[in-house]
């Protein structure tokens, strides 16, 4: 298939998505052409750096990968200071490039770490996880996780590139490649019913990993992502419709401390609750509702929530970075393809669509 090139456009810095398979490969000489800074340095996770390093490797040359733990209970800054250290030991100036080179969580913290070093320097996002190659790795928000709370550490900072190669997907594991398509899912229920549909037609070439199913579901989360960043570059409005799920999936997350759900399947259930909460409010067709929960179900079994009461999904939800002036601002869809975003849910609601979703009382 042909490469795709989507450009992304903001106050702080444009720059190009280039989606194309076997671009690993060539990562070195494409970066040169978008004149990134040479002296580069890679972070990554030992698995991915076993799975993937050589081509990396072979394509910028004299590379000594930079190799910290993976997993969202690792997102943190004693993680993030073992980047600053590689980096001030190999005497990295601001003529340097970080190259992330891994999933959202690496891309994440070491996105921070290029951020913050010397006020920052060149970063690159090679992805290696459909999650990241969909989502996190566009649109320059980076950070770490805090104990009460996701991603409450960070600032927004855009790569100076984003090169996904969907070759690498084939050694991820199933669950992973779940955890991505429910980001997919993401973006067709808020901005795409085309996309909606397409999960729902081609699931079983999705999960085979054909690229004639898969690029098209790639190119078109990120032509999304890219619109929707290039509009409202630090979510100070439109952007933030990219939360719907986000509000209940990040509570999940912290309260089982980061060690139970991906991240992809704690969006799944935060967008379930969503739509049962719209639907609560009539704001929401049943069909429409039933269609989310059908296609969710349709790619496989999330891990269980029963254990999980909504006093304590409700007490962390009120560490979450999307409360403004003391309300929480909820994004519920309206449709498939269309959501609103209210600053006006009641606790009541959240429980009542928290049990229906099947948490504890």
């Amino acid at each position: 298939m042909d490469p795709v090139r989507i450009d992304v456009t903001t106050p702080s810095r444009g720059y190009a998505v280039t989606l194309d398979a076997g671009a690993l490969d060539r990562v070195g000489t494409l970066l040169d052409g978008l004149r990134v800074p040479a002296r580069r340095f890679v972070a990554s996770s030992p698995l991915v750096w076993r799975l993937h390093g050589q081509r990396l490797a072979r394509a910028i040359a004299s590379v000594e990968p930079i190799l910290v733990p993976d997993g969202e209970r690792y997102k943190q800054l004693p993680t993030v200071m073992r980047i600053y250290d590689a980096l001030v030991r190999a005497n990295a100036d601001r003529a340097s490039t970080l190259v992330t080179f891994g999933g959202g969580v690496i891309g994440d913290m070491a996105g921070f770490a290029a951020a913050t070093y010397l006020r920052g320097i060149a970063l690159v996002h090679v992805p290696t996880t459909l999650l990241a190659q969909v989502d996190s790795a566009i649109g320059g928000k980076v950070g770490v996780n805090h104990p009460l709370g996701k991603n409450l550490i960070g600032s927004f900072y855009q790569p100076h590139a984003v090169v996904i190669d969907p070759s690498v997907l084939g050694t991820l594991p199933r669950r992973e490649f779940r955890a991505g398509l429910y980001e997919v899912i993401k973006y067709g229920m808020t901005s795409s019913p085309g996309l909606f549909d397409r999960v729902a037609r081609d699931r079983t070439a999705l999960f085979a990993r054909e690229p004639q199913a898969l690029v098209p579901i790639i190119a078109e989360s990120c032509r999304i992502k890219a619109g929707v960043v290039s509009a409202d570059e630090k979510e100070a409005g439109p952007r933030r419709i990219l939360n719907f799920g986000h509000t209940a999936g990040h509570a999940m997350e912290a309260v089982t401390k980061y060690r139970r759900y991906r991240h992809g399947e704690a969006v799944a259930y935060g967008m379930l609750v969503a739509a049962q909460l719209a639907t609560g409010r009539g704001a929401l067709a049943e069909g429409d509702r039933k269609a989310l929960a059908d296609l969710i179900a349709s790619l496989g079994p999330l891990p269980p929530v029963a254990d999980l009461s909504s006093a304590q999904i409700l007490e962390a939800m009120r560490h979450d970075k999307k409360i403004v002036a003391g309300r929480l601002h909820f994004v519920l869809p309206t449709s498939v393809g269309a959501t609103t975003i209210v600053d006006d849910v009641a606790d009541k609601e959240v429980r009542d669509a928290l049990k229906r979703v099947g948490f504890r009382k």
